[in-house]
């Protein structure tokens, strides 16, 4: 029929740049004559059913064929597509959304590549790296928050795995969202809930409600993740693509950064904090936690100036909308190159067609939270036959393909981060057991102590009339002692125990020996008197520093890899990019065998984060490219929410191996990384497309 004829000469106009020659005689634009329109309704009528296909001579001059009018006697075209089958309709939109991804193309290469581009660059920029901050922040308050709260170590392993758990849920519900309410919107969505619940959780006391605070705020940036690249991805012309989405990975390593300089220096002032009364503690770590909120609320504010992706727009069929945003980042760029009176050509811009039966309820019908009811559940549908369709055949190889090789990579990188700074403190600890002084059946009588006992092992003393004043006790254990009419006084102590000691009218006033702190003692006549509340962040850990620097160094490690990953990723393909890394990273992580000091170990881990950068920024490219745009922040977030699952596993069972083996952790994270990255190989190649 006429269709197909029309749509060959649409598919030239896409080839060529300029647009406006066919303005004049093309029923596609605005204003373009009426009849031109018509004769496309009435050939649309005959498409799918033509049993012959020879061309009639008049077709071209516009004058109708004659099955056109008897089929136009049959029915009217308004009721055309509701008799149309929901197939064709399919059909029809992936035809649309091919011819869309061309001229898109050829829209943003004439837009160009500049000042809107930077600035958009820099807004989502700071969002990612609130994503990069999130992880860090609970890591580094940990040391001071226990002190605090008074934590045991069972509940500090259930603090990081709160955060991943609420991001892998942001990250596949706002994912999913982002293409049914747009771009824009569900990232202001996400840093709202991140920024608010973050702020919160640095106020509040108990331990639970932190962790709730810190649960919700990682489910909101959990999002911006998948948003972020979809985002980002639909302003960037093919030759850009890889190389900018690159450069914009790089700010998940600033926010590392970030969090560690700003750790160290504000954690150890402990001074910096205030009190409210006895029971309301406001610590430095509390500060800490506020400041990295930081880049949360910036990129909040930036955002509300920045326009929704062109792209989805068009999506939805909002034509005008997405036509003056590209007007805009049009002008802004010419502006910017310094040739503002250069003109935006494009008149009209292809729309897939819509099918969605999305039920509209009117006001006057059902209470509000009815509509509000149906509106969800719909959206919820919507979403989920998103999630169904990147399973479909089509995606499906792909899909598991990627979901793979991100696991593997998110289970041997997060499972390592986590070791490094326990395999640290495990080497320390043990330097400083070996370092105990043990003191056997000292005698010591009418002595005052007014000094810090450290690191020392008493064994079958005895201590009569002995005053302890002012004074602390830091990993001292007594055992078999006996204690006669002694009086301790505002004491403190961590790490400290009696065990099997004999305890005669001895007072303890204000001090926090309680009495898990005394094993299989017997304590006769003696009294304790108004013992010390809440916690005390009275000793200062040298090895807290320690742990900033690594991750410091760790997060500065990155750079040189983020920059040749960046300038690499066009020229070399995405996929060679994600097996190299993987491979060379597992080779890296071998090595892990021969570190045995602090310094090694240090080193090592800077050498494996710097060559698995390039891996973690080939795969968010093409997860980006993958899919289309309908579908792109739905599937990056059910993968990225999968990377937060493979975390979670890493992170719990490379902790379990601290000072028991090495070999398990890095065996099992080198052949992890040796499978993904050989199967990463065997992914399509995306650099020469379109983005569909």
């Amino acid at each position: 029929g006429g269709r197909e004829t029309n749509q060959v000469s649409d598919d030239y106009r896409y080839q060529d740049g300029n647009y406006d020659r066919y303005a004049p005689n093309d029923g596609y634009y605005r204003g373009g004559d009426e009849t031109a329109q018509e004769e496309d309704a009435q050939s649309d009528v005959t498409e799918g059913h033509d049993e012959d296909d020879e061309v009639y001579e008049g077709e071209y001059q516009g004058i109708p064929h004659p099955d056109d009018i008897k089929e136009k006697q049959k029915r009217t075209p308004a009721m055309d597509d509701e008799y149309r089958d929901r197939a064709d309709l399919m059909a029809e939109r992936m035809e649309d959304e091919e011819q869309l991804a061309h001229q898109y193309e050829n829209i943003i290469e004439e837009c160009g590549h500049g000042r809107f581009q930077w600035t958009l660059f820099f807004v989502l920029g700071l969002a990612l790296m609130a994503d990069g901050v999130e992880v860090f922040v609970v890591g580094f308050v940990l040391p001071s928050a226990e002190k605090d709260m008074c934590l045991t170590s069972s509940n500090k392993g259930m603090l990081g795995l709160i955060v991943y758990l609420g991001m892998m849920v942001g990250a596949v519900m706002l994912g999913g969202l982002a293409d049914k309410l747009g771009r824009k919107k569900c990232l202001i969505i996400s840093l709202t809930i991140n920024a608010a619940f973050a702020f919160l959780s640095s106020f509040v006391q108990g331990y639970g409600f932190f962790l709730f605070c810190r649960l919700i705020s990682g489910l909101g940036i959990g999002g911006s993740l998948p948003i972020v690249f979809a985002y980002f991805s639909e302003f960037l012309s093919r030759e850009k693509r890889g190389e900018h989405l690159s450069w914009l990975c790089m700010f998940w390593m600033i926010g590392g950064i970030f969090a560690s300089a700003m750790a160290w220096s504000i954690i150890p002032h402990y001074g910096w904090g205030f009190s409210m009364g006895t029971k309301y503690h406001f610590h430095s770590w509390r500060v800490f936690v506020l400041v990295c909120s930081l880049p949360c609320i910036a990129s909040l504010v930036a955002l509300k100036f920045m326009p929704e992706s062109p792209r989805f727009l068009l999506e939805i069929g909002k034509h005008d909308e997405a036509w003056m945003i590209l007007k805009q980042v049009h002008d802004t760029n010419m502006r910017a190159k310094g040739e503002p009176e250069r003109v935006f050509t494009v008149s009209y811009i292809k729309t897939p067609k819509q099918i969605d039966e999305f039920i509209e309820i009117q006001s006057s019908t059902g209470t509000w939270y009815q509509r509000w009811l149906v509106r969800i559940t719909t959206t919820f549908k919507q979403v989920w036959d998103n999630v169904l369709y990147c399973l479909t055949a089509q995606y499906r190889m792909n899909t598991l393909m990627l979901a793979v090789v991100w696991f593997t990579m998110a289970l041997s990188y997060y499972g390592l981060i986590v070791w490094f700074p326990d395999m640290i403190r495990y080497l320390q600890e043990e330097a400083y057991e070996s370092r105990v002084k043990i003191f056997d059946e000292e005698e010591v009588s009418h002595f005052t102590f007014n000094f810090t006992l450290e690191n020392q092992i008493h064994r079958n003393g005895e201590y009569r009339n002995d005053k302890f004043i002012g004074m602390k006790f830091k990993e001292v254990r007594f055992e078999d002692s006996l204690f006669e009419d002694c009086y301790f006084e505002d004491v403190t102590s961590i790490e400290t125990f009696f065990e099997n000691c004999t305890i005669i009218s001895t007072v303890f006033y204000n001090t926090d020996l309680y009495e898990h702190k005394f094993i299989n003692c017997r304590l006769i006549n003696s009294t304790f008197l108004k013992e010390k509340e809440g916690c005390h962040l009275d000793f200062e850990e040298d090895n807290d520093f320690l742990i900033y620097l690594v991750s410091f160094l760790g997060s500065l490690s990155v750079l040189p890899g983020n920059i040749i990953s960046a300038l690499l990723m066009d020229k070399i393909g995405r996929i060679k990019m994600i097996g190299g890394s993987m491979l060379i990273s597992a080779v890296c992580c071998f090595f892990l065998f021969f570190g045995n000091s602090e310094s090694a170990m240090i080193g090592w881990q800077c050498l494996f984060c710097g060559a698995s950068i390039a891996a973690w920024n080939a795969l968010d490219v093409i997860t980006v490219e993958l899919y289309p745009t309908d579908k792109r922040a739905t599937a990056f977030g059910i993968l990225n929410g999968l990377c937060k699952f493979g975390a979670i596993l890493g992170n719990s069972i490379f902790a379990s191996f601290v000072g028991i083996t090495k070999v398990v952790p890095i065996l099992l994270a080198s052949s992890a990384l040796v499978g993904g990255g050989l199967l990463a190989l065997r992914l399509p190649e995306t650099r020469e497309q379109v983005l569909m």
